[in-house]
C-alpha cells in the first residue's frame, strides 16, 4: 500500500480525506475554485458539507462560489509538530480564516509567502487576528489541490 493511499504525501504530510459531502469542494479547488455548500431553501451556508441543512432541514443544496478573501480568525503555531512528517517545517502556522462574503463561515489551512512556497515560509510576524488574506491553491500531490493562504497587500 503507498503512502498516498493511507491518507498522506511521500514526505509524511497529511492529505484530505474527502467523504461524498465533501468532494465537491475538493473538486472545485482543484480548479482554483473556493465554493462553499449553500441551501437552496433558505439560502444559507453551511461548512463543513453535510446533506441536510441544520437551518431548515432541506436537502436541496448548491454550491457557491466565494471571493476567496477573508480574515484570519485564530492561528496557532505548534510546537514542537505532532506529527512526524512536520517536524522539518516548523515552526509552522495553523490558521483559521472567516470568509469575507460569508460571515460564519471558517475554514483551517496555512499562511504561506507565495502560493506555491512550503508551510513554514510565511513570517509568524505577519500573523494578527483580523490580518486580511485572500486563498491561493496548491497541489501538495498528484492531483491534491488545497486552499492556503496569502495576507493581502495593501
Amino acid at each position: 500500500m503507498s503512502s498516498m493511499m493511507k491518507g498522506t504525501t511521500d514526505n509524511g504530510l497529511l492529505l484530505p480525506v474527502p467523504d461524498e459531502d465533501g468532494q465537491p469542494f475538493w473538486d472545485f479547488a482543484a480548479r482554483g475554485e473556493l465554493r462553499v455548500q449553500g441551501c437552496t431553501g433558505c439560502r444559507r451556508l453551511r461548512f463543513p458539507p453535510r446533506p441536510c441543512c441544520p437551518h431548515c432541514r432541506s436537502f436541496a443544496a448548491e454550491w457557491r462560489r466565494m471571493s476567496g478573501r477573508g480574515r484570519i480568525w485564530s492561528y496557532v503555531l505548534p510546537h514542537p509538530p505532532l506529527l512526524p512528517g512536520y517536524a522539518d517545517l516548523a515552526p509552522y502556522n495553523v490558521i483559521v480564516v472567516e470568509l469575507a462574503d460569508a460571515r460564519g463561515i471558517r475554514l483551517v489551512g496555512n499562511l504561506v509567502a507565495h502560493p506555491d512556497a512550503p508551510l513554514g515560509s510565511a513570517d509568524p510576524a505577519g500573523l494578527r487576528i483580523g490580518a486580511p488574506v485572500e486563498v491561493a491553491f496548491t497541489e501538495i500531490a498528484p492531483g491534491v489541490t488545497v486552499p492556503r493562504w496569502l495576507l493581502e497587500r495593501p
